[in-house]
């Protein structure tokens, strides 16, 4: 069997103007990084926005497990199938970190026959978005530590500077670190932190940005750091922003590339669902609109996380409103959220299957609060039983879902047709009636509470005194009607990583609240989870290496 890696090395790509001729889009229109990469230019992005819309359709998942579920290989298959049914269809999807490409997790550019390439380019340094976003976030960062250096005329008290540096690499000695030491002239000894590129404020601004006029307006609002009568200090204050936008000019424009069927893709931006919003740019969101009948997007991890800040974050945002979403569940996932151990995941087993499927229940019941019709699919894997597949068919439809399978990592567009037939009669005889899930006027505790509770199924929230001094702050400040962006493990539904399946009767902790102003959210640090990830014991990038010919392996 062809790994990933080497069916997207034997793929014939088109030149990427050919492929971005399916969109209407002319050489002009595009700004190239070499025969196979391009970006929108800006011109053409302005032209478009007389267009009508296409339908957008959100691709989810329930929680990830070791088994692996697979949501960007259905949404690029998905894409690949509209297209062999005569739609125009385009991709949306986020590009992929480098931390997880050389940690466990791999890169995002889907599997099998169900690929965005060029592939190594994507899961790497793509055109260098992330890098303008580490760059334009450690600028302002250095900018903040110089004026404290320089005088501090601004009367930063050094004890509250909620600024963190970035790297887009999973470095967990980073995560709280020492600087200004040394000499006098070596700057302001003080605590300093790092968090992973994708969880930077930078980069939910880039996402949710709509055009460099609103980009800079975004700078402007960053909240560096606090001054000593407790009033913020913006990047505005430290003259950072026409700088940091500089930086930024190429890294907002959507880019362009293709699936290994040639449908058009734009992937754009990259924050992770467990820690950040979790959702390609507005942006290229918007622009796939316009220039196809139907938008295909996705979310990060589980609908509790992804899915969620989609809806509350992006869309309330934005104002984006879904048509239709896919839930993607395996057969191995439910049984492994039964309580099935990874390495025997492939022997049938309806017992567990019938608990786990209870995570899948959860999400169903998740995305049918929003008022979005729902196609819950099986990414189908060669160990599937027809038993087990009857099964999650009969206990979704039960529930008025849509039912698909989906053959794409094995057979690309072809198998998932079946998927884009319900989802081509989803659009054309349900309406969406999508609703976030809490008003803006609502206290940010019971925002946190309401999406604790109605999504997560928690009974309660406890909130350290810290994170309640911290909510009253911000509302006092006037950050109370902003959406709240949970972080949250993506391993269960819970806070608590080792409850699988649909946990009953758990309490969801609330450690840190903090606001991304310029972004337009508040952020809610739950349980244990990190900003700044760690590698595990076995990185994949044990395994990655390029040969003389400069052919890259090991990457999945």
């Amino acid at each position: 069997m062809k790994s990933d890696i080497q069916i997207a090395q034997e793929a014939v790509m088109e030149p990427i103007v050919k492929v971005a001729e399916r969109l209407g889009l002319k050489e002009d229109d595009l700004e190239f990084y070499g025969k196979y990469k391009a970006k929108i230019s800006n011109d053409c992005l302005a032209s478009l926005k007389d267009r009508d819309d296409g339908k957008l359709i959100l691709v989810t998942a329930i929680n990830p497990t070791p088994a692996g579920e697979g949501k960007t290989t259905v949404s690029v298959g998905l894409s690949q199938a509209m297209g062999k049914l005569g739609k125009k269809a385009v991709l949306a999807l986020r590009e992929p970190s480098l931390g997880p490409c050389f940690g466990i997790k791999g890169g995002a550019a889907g599997g099998g026959y169900a690929q965005v390439v060029p592939m190594e380019d994507l899961n790497l340094h793509f055109t260098g978005d992330f890098h303008a976003i580490t760059a334009a976030n450690n600028l302002l960062a250095a900018l903040l530590d110089n004026h404290i250096q320089q005088g501090n005329t601004l009367n930063i008290d050094t004890r509250q500077i909620v600024w963190k540096r970035c790297l887009d690499m999973n470095d967990r000695a980073l995560r709280n670190i020492v600087v200004g030491l040394g000499a006098k002239a070596d700057g302001v000894p003080r605590e300093d932190h790092f968090v992973i590129t994708v969880a930077s404020e930078i980069m939910a601004i880039l996402c949710l940005a709509e055009d460099m006029e609103d980009l800079k307006k975004r700078l402007a609002r960053i909240i560096v750091a606090y001054d000593m009568e407790g009033k913020a200090v913006t990047a505005a204050d430290l003259q950072a922003v026409g700088a940091m936008a500089a930086l930024l000019k190429d890294a907002i424009l959507p880019n362009v590339v293709q699936t290994l069927e040639h449908t058009p893709v734009l992937v754009h931006g990259g924050p992770f669902a467990n820690i950040a919003h979790g959702c390609n740019s507005v942006r290229a969101t918007k622009t796939a609109l316009k220039l196809a009948d139907y938008c295909i997007t996705e979310a990060g991890f589980g609908a509790d996380l992804g899915a969620e800040k989609f809806f509350d974050i992006k869309c309330r945002l934005s104002g984006l409103k879904p048509d239709a979403a896919v839930l993607v569940a395996t057969v191995r996932a439910l049984k492994y959220n039964g309580g099935v151990p990874k390495e025997k995941l492939n022997q049938e087993n309806l017992e567990a299957l019938k608990k786990g499927i209870s995570n899948l229940e959860k999400h169903i019941e998740n995305i049918k609060q929003y008022g979005v019709p729902i196609v819950v699919t099986l990414n189908s894997f060669v160990s599937d039983t027809p038993e087990e597949i009857a099964f999650i068919e009969s206990f979704c439809r039960e529930r008025g879902c849509r039912f698909a399978l989906a053959k794409v990592w094995e057979k690309g567009g072809e198998g998932g047709i079946e998927l884009a037939n319900e989802v081509l009669k989803t659009l054309g005889e349900e309406e969406s009636r999508f609703t976030p899930i809490y008003e803006d006027e609502l206290p940010l505790d019971k925002k946190i509470e309401a999406v604790a509770q109605k999504i997560y199924g928690a009974k309660d929230v406890d909130f350290e005194k810290t994170a309640l001094n911290q909510i009253k702050k911000l509302t006092d400040i006037g950050f109370g009607n902003l959406p709240v962006c949970m972080a949250k493990t993506q391993y269960s539904l819970s806070d608590d990583p080792s409850l699988l399946g649909r946990p009953k009767d758990f309490t969801i902790h609330v450690r840190e609240v903090y606001v991304s102003a310029g972004a337009g959210f508040v952020v809610v640090l739950t349980g244990a989870v990190m900003t700044m990830p760690g590698l595990p014991k076995n990185p994949a990038a044990f395994s990655i290496d390029v040969d003389a010919k400069g052919q890259i392996t090991g990457l999945f």
